[in-house]
């Protein structure tokens, strides 16, 4: 099958794209590097380098793709506050000339985009309930990066009903696991570049014996699914998804920050938590997915136990420390003045 992926270099791309490899697809990526590594991007994968933006990327794609993923962003809701313009650019106007140039296409199968769950979640600090997929949307959102992804659900909503785009979308919780590359890409605007998730963030940190910050005591919760789960469910997407419809990717259980931290100190064996400041941009305290739509009508289930993923990852994080060091050195004397 030829798919394109769009974002294949990134961390849950490139993870799809070794799936996609395995089952026998022929996969082209298009990845601008903005927050990724050329090195993430699997042998086999044809890689674009370059915006899909590009008007002379889109008009090249292949006419003949059967499937195709959205997965590209501007990482993430720091980079997009301090800087919304380019948020619009990397993270708006990519679904909408992807989605006008893939509705050419008469054999594709199926588009899927990677929506973001943060968007539906109720803003709340109190007690969390499983957020469905039909629950209503703010029009309050944190930032640009929210209401990006929350417009990108529309065009897909506009492209299929307007013409017939068969766009599946998939709302991401937090993705964690093996390959997720601190610093990875260009310098984007703040600290986040690097410390811009959670799990990695903490599994270096741990790593190296310095305290975890956990924001507001670490009170807030999280839905954490493993990137290999991730994937599959991206294809299960693709496969079984209805066009129009949109599922939730998501373990369905509810994790705390501290939670999170004190289980990445003890599988690391070093490390400490600190408590920090809470974030003031920051509404969406406690959150996580339904997974009952997901599991009735794609089959998808996630599989992995958190501590077992955690393990994974911090293996993962220990063998390709050098290059993660890197790529954290080549924003140091940025962060540093962002500091200062």
């Amino acid at each position: 099958m030829k798919t394109l992926v769009v974002g294949g270099a990134g961390f849950v791309g490139s993870n799809l794209v070794r799936a996609l490899l395995a089952r026998g697809d022929e996969v082209l990526v298009v990845d601008n590097l903005l927050s990724s590594e050329r090195e993430n991007v699997p042998d086999g994968a044809e890689l674009i380098e370059a915006s899909i933006n590009d008007d002379e990327v889109l008009a090249a794609l292949p006419d003949d793709l059967e499937l195709a993923f959205h997965l590209s962003t501007y990482h993430g809701n720091q980079s997009s506050m301090a800087d919304p313009l380019a948020d619009h650019e990397h993270n708006l106007l990519t679904s909408l000339k992807l989605f006008l140039r893939l509705s050419e296409l008469e054999g594709l199968r199926k588009v899927v985009y990677a929506g973001a769950g943060c968007t539906v979640a109720e803003k709340t600090f109190e007690s969390a309930s499983a957020t469905q997929e039909d629950a209503p949307v703010s029009l309050y959102l944190d930032s640009p990066y929210q209401i990006s992804k929350v417009v990108g659900e529309l065009y897909g909503n506009y492209f299929w009903r307007r013409a017939g785009l068969p766009v599946v979308k998939a709302r991401f919780q937090n993705v964690y696991g093996p390959g997720e590359v601190l610093g990875a890409g260009d310098w984007r605007g703040t600290v986040n570049t690097v410390w811009r998730n959670v799990t990695p963030t903490f599994v270096w940190k741990a790593l190296h014996g310095e305290a975890l910050p956990l924001d507001n005591g670490g009170i807030a919760t999280r839905d954490f699914i493993y990137v290999e789960d991730m994937a599959r469910g991206l294809i299960a997407c693709a496969e079984r998804g209805e066009p129009g419809g949109v599922y939730n990717l998501a373990s369905g259980v509810e994790t705390s920050i501290r939670e999170l931290a004190e289980t990445i100190v003890e599988i690391v064996g070093d490390g400490s938590v600190e408590v920090a400041p809470a974030r003031d941009w920051d509404r969406s305290g406690k959150r996580f997915g339904a997974t009952e739509k997901s599991e009735r009508e794609l089959g998808f289930r996630a599989a992995t136990p958190l501590r077992e993923g955690l393990e994974r990852q911090v293996a993962w994080t220990r063998e390709h420390e050098g290059f993660i060091a890197g790529c954290i050195a080549k924003h140091a004397d940025r962060m540093a003045a962002a500091a200062a």
